[in-house]
C-alpha cells in the first residue's frame, strides 16, 4: 500500500484498514512459527504497511488539534 493510496481514504476507512492488517499480521505470524512461509517478506511488508497507517492516522489527528 503507497503513502498515496493512504492520503486518499477517510479515517474510518484508515481504521478498519488498521484492524485488517493487523489481524492479516497475527495470522501471518502464526502461520510462520508453524511452518516458514512461501514469502516471509510479507512479514515485513505488512509491518510497514500498519506503521504508515498508524502514521496517517497520528498526522491527521494532530492537524485536527491545531
Amino acid at each position: 500500500m503507497k503513502n498515496s493510496e493512504i492520503k486518499a481514504l477517510s479515517l474510518e476507512e484508515l481504521k478498519e484498514r488498521l484492524n485488517t492488517e493487523s489481524s492479516n499480521m497475527q495470522n501471518l505470524r502464526f502461520a510462520h512459527a508453524i511452518s516458514p512461509l512461501e514469502n516471509p517478506m510479507k512479514i515485513r511488508e505488512t509491518k510497514k504497511a500498519i506503521a504508515r497507517l498508524n502514521t496517517e492516522i497520528r498526522r491527521r489527528e494532530i492537524e485536527a488539534n491545531s
